[in-house]
C-alpha cells in the first residue's frame, strides 16, 4: 500500500519554514528574528491610538475658534483673558495637526519597513515628550488654565517619559528592528 503525501503545507511546517527563513535573511546577511510581530506589535498599536486620540482632540479643539469662543479669550474686554491664549490654542491646534500626518508618515514607512523608521521613531517618541513638557509650561502660565489643572497632564507627561524610556533603547539596540527596517 503507497502512501501518497500531499503537497500542501500543514500549519506547523509553515511556522517552522517561516523561522528557519527569519533565522538567516536572504540578501541582507543579517540573521535573527525580522518582522512586524513581536514588541513591534505594541508600537503598531501605539502609532494608530495616537493618530485617533490626537485626530478626536483636533475635532474637540475646532469649536474654540469659532469667533464668539475666540473673542471670549482673546479679547483684553474679556474676564477669560490672557495673553497666552490664542498662541496656546494655535500651537496645540499646529501640534496635533503635525503628529497626526507625522503618525501615518511613520506607519507608511513602518510597513514598507525603510530603514529611517528607527530614526522617527526615536523623534517620536522623544519630540512627543519635548513638546509635552513645553506645552505643560506653556499653559501653566495661564491662571485659569492652571486653576483647571486636575494632575492629568503630569500624569500624561510621566507616562510619554516612561514610554520614551523603554521605546528609545529598543529602537536603538533591538535585533527585530535591525532586521526589519533595511529598505
Amino acid at each position: 500500500m503507497k502512501v501518497y503525501k500531499s503537497n500542501k503545507l500543514t500549519f506547523k511546517e509553515c511556522c517552522l519554514l517561516e523561522t528557519k527563513l527569519q533565522g538567516n535573511q536572504p540578501g541582507t546577511g543579517r540573521s535573527g528574528v525580522s518582522g512586524l510581530g513581536g514588541w513591534l506589535i505594541l508600537v503598531q498599536i501605539g502609532l494608530y491610538a495616537t493618530l485617533i486620540i490626537a485626530l478626536y482632540e483636533l475635532v474637540v479643539t475646532m469649536p474654540v475658534f469659532s469667533p464668539e469662543t475666540w473673542n471670549m479669550i482673546t479679547s483684553k474686554e474679556s474676564e477669560y483673558y490672557h495673553y497666552l491664549w490664542g498662541p496656546v490654542i494655535v500651537y496645540e491646534t499646529a501640534y496635533g495637526i503635525i503628529l497626526s500626518a507625522f503618525c501615518v508618515f511613520i506607519l507608511i514607512d513602518f510597513y514598507a519597513r525603510k530603514a529611517i523608521v528607527p530614526k522617527l521613531m526615536i523623534i517620536f517618541y522623544g519630540g512627543s515628550l519635548l513638546l509635552g513638557i513645553f506645552d505643560y509650561i506653556l499653559v501653566m502660565q495661564i491662571p485659569l488654565a492652571r486653576e483647571a489643572e486636575d494632575g492629568s497632564t503630569v500624569q500624561a507627561l510621566i507616562r510619554a517619559g516612561f514610554t520614551s524610556l523603554i521605546w528609545i533603547p529598543y529602537f536603538l539596540k533591538s535585533v527585530r528592528v535591525k532586521n526589519t527596517f533595511v529598505r
